[in-house]
């Protein structure tokens, strides 16, 4: 589920490509999240009609959720679309799962194994490789740039979203809490919507522009957030995270079938890396509860 969920990701590399071509990244993100609202209140009025009780502070905690996840991630995101070099840009975001492990162990206090570790630098390695292609020093080439501070508020805002999603998640269902998330917001992208975006701006849009928007409310957003939210009730913040670096791989392959680009010997070599970084991170979970079972088997026995 978090594979899928983290892959679909990669495919708003290319919608977000589409979509900055007729409309501003801050407009872009609001319609997006404003589909995928309309969507998602529905489905939770209908198939949680039990939720449980919202007090101030629930509703304080689902305005962080939006404000970081929803909002700044995703102008800091289209942004980076618009005007950031895709090799620094993918970098910074696959780094994600370093901050939120970091995140995850000081305020949620989820104990870090050394496979945990192994199983993140092996992932971020194959990221690395299939971004850079094997040049490791053309990073350094590229430089301290402005867009560098906007990239770093992505990696931040969306490091503290799954963090605070956890504690959401105590209390919420996966379908509860992404719905208020992209509730607010929602709102609060609104303000940013109606300063750069005027009506001819709507309707000289290109229709791959609206497509592009609609793919990305109902299954980058509505589908893969809950799918992700999910996880990280069943796995935790940081074990989740680790799959984050699926996303950059996914969209290589969706570059490859729908732009055209060549899939190369590194981007092979850096998915080997990936899928072998995820299965060690997650190795020790499976380990554990085996061994757990075993020992619950051998106590029912006596």
């Amino acid at each position: 589920m978090l594979t899928l969920a983290t892959a679909t990701w990669g495919s708003a590399f290319i919608a977000g490509k589409y979509a900055v071509v007729s409309f501003e990244p801050a407009t872009v993100a609001f319609l997006r999240f404003l589909g995928a609202a309309i969507i998602l209140f529905p489905i939770m009025w209908t198939v949680e009609k039990n939720r449980p009780k919202r007090t101030k502070k629930d509703y304080l905690l689902f305005a962080i959720l939006g404000l970081t996840g929803i909002a700044i991630y995703n102008i800091c995101f289209f942004l980076a679309s618009k005007h950031a070099p895709v090799i620094k840009s993918s970098l910074f975001i696959a780094a994600n799962p370093i901050l939120i492990v970091l995140l995850s162990s000081i305020f949620l206090k989820e104990k870090l194994t050394k496979n945990h570790i192994i199983g993140m630098v092996i992932a971020l390695t194959g990221v690395s490789f299939i971004i850079t292609e094997g040049d490791f020093a053309s990073l350094i080439q590229l430089g301290f740039e402005p867009i560098d501070l906007i990239l770093l508020g992505a990696v931040i805002s969306w490091a503290l979203y799954s963090v605070v999603g956890k504690v959401v998640l105590a209390k919420f269902s996966s379908i509860s809490s992404t719905t208020y998330a992209v509730g607010f917001g929602t709102l609060f992208l609104l303000p940013f919507a109606i300063y750069e975006t005027s009506w001819a701006d709507i309707q000289s849009a290109s229709l791959t522009a609206w497509l592009s928007i609609g793919h990305m409310s109902v299954f980058v957003t509505v589908i893969s957030f809950v799918m992700y939210y999910y996880g990280i009730k069943e796995v935790g913040a940081a074990k989740s995270s680790i799959f984050i670096n699926v996303m950059p791989l996914s969209a290589v392959i969706m570059a490859t079938i729908i732009l055209g680009e060549t899939f190369t010997l590194f981007h092979a070599i850096g998915a080997t890396f990936v899928i072998i970084g995820v299965y060690v991170a997650m190795r020790v979970k499976k380990d554990k509860t085996n061994k757990g079972n075993r020992l619950s088997t051998k106590k029912i026995g006596a």
